[in-house]
């Protein structure tokens, strides 16, 4: 950030009216009182996952917050989900466009990966996420109750000790922390068909990727099947027991792409360029990634940018959807071209982005409301 450690927690305290660490403490809290409510997880685990170094310094630090014992927060659990695991429940601010996120999600879903079904309000897939310097992986569930504003997280035993970690990557994912009538207001009469909407992030930054990179020039349709192939031949397949229909396989990691040959891309369909692409963006991700995560939003797009076959609109998207920045705006989209130009001549350069600033500070929430609308 370029400040000192003093400074900010002088910034902190005066926007939060806590500390920094009294306000880590209330998150993991927070966490573990949902845990103890939502799950039947030993206090023991519910201590670890809730970020807790000893099961004794959590019931010290809970019982002095809540005044009473964290057992006495105990419940009859709900019905088994997932991999037989309760429902963990994520509130949201309503509205939220269940139905268009959903389809959003359903229609770039990979075949192996994820299975989304939009009537029963459900998703499914797997993931690889790091938690405490350790990679763990497996499979989660969720489902939206629109009715009570929650989303169900269901994850399978292996994900519970990095719940920690999952629940906010899920909140990131599906847009749960957004004020939606702020934004709706701030979009005025372009949100009206879909109040709501909701920016769908990703789980994995490096299969967002890969799956925009696939995605240049074909069909989203065509990106999705690219993108199964990939998944099939590159990606680790899930234990048994935690496999269901449609979710089978783990993404590729950076490194099994970086190892791949071009040939190997280029049986499954992707042009040379391309897989040589994909191969460069995978050797440079582990380093690039940390990178782009800690710069102010012009520079991680020109840092996006100088990776092989990323250019200005995928650097966009990326910033979009990979770091869930509510103001990009990608450059050059057709689609959105045409929207804002109405019944209108087509847009220069310049018009197009002139046109799009009436959208500011949630441009990419007006970029979703246009493709939605085409």
């Amino acid at each position: 950030l370029g400040i000192t450690s003093r400074h900010l927690r002088r910034i902190f305290q005066a926007e939060h009216g806590v500390s920094p660490l009294q306000y880590l403490q209330t998150r993991r809290l927070l966490l573990a009182k949902a845990l103890l409510t939502d799950t039947g997880l030993p206090v023991s685990q519910v201590a670890e996952a809730a970020g807790f170094a000893s099961a004794r310094g959590f019931h010290a630090a809970f019982t002095s917050h809540y005044r009473l014992a964290p057992t006495a927060l105990r419940r009859a659990q709900g019905p088994g989900t997932a991999c037989g695991e309760p429902a963990l429940r994520l509130a949201y601010r309503p509205p939220l466009a269940v139905d268009a996120l959903l389809r959003f999600l359903a229609a770039r879903s990979i075949p192996g990966v994820e299975q989304v079904d939009p009537a029963a309000h459900s998703l499914s897939r797997s993931l690889r996420l790091q938690h405490r310097g350790a990679w763990v992986t497996g499979r989660l569930q969720l489902r939206f109750d629109a009715a009570r504003g929650l989303a169900l997280l269901s994850p399978c035993s292996t994900l519970w000790a990095a719940v920690g970690s999952l629940v906010p990557l899920v909140r990131r994912w599906l847009d749960l922390d957004a004020d939606p009538l702020a934004i709706d207001a701030g979009l005025g009469p372009l949100a009206a068909a879909t109040p709501g909407l909701r920016l769908p992030g990703c789980l994995d930054r490096f299969e967002l990727m890969v799956r925009a990179v696939l995605g240049q020039q074909i069909t989203v349709a065509a990106a999705r099947t690219l993108a199964g192939r990939v998944v099939a031949r590159f990606g680790e397949p899930l234990p048994a027991a935690q496999c269901v229909t449609g979710v089978e396989r783990l993404f590729p990691t950076p490194e099994a792409i970086a190892r791949a040959a071009v040939s190997e891309l280029a049986e499954l369909g992707l042009i040379r360029r391309r897989a040589e692409a994909l191969i460069a963006i995978a050797q440079r991700w582990p380093e690039l990634e940390p990178e782009v995560s800690r710069s102010a939003p012009e520079q991680a797009l020109t840092l996006l940018r100088q990776l092989p076959g990323v250019g200005p609109w995928t650097a966009s998207y990326m910033l979009m959807r990979g770091w869930s920045w509510p103001d990009a705006f990608p450059p050059g989209d057709v689609v959105l071209a045409r929207q804002l130009a109405a019944d209108g001549p087509a847009l220069t350069p310049a018009a197009y982005a002139q046109a799009a600033e009436r959208f500011r500070p949630y441009r990419s929430y007006a970029v979703l409301h246009l493709w939605n609308n085409a």
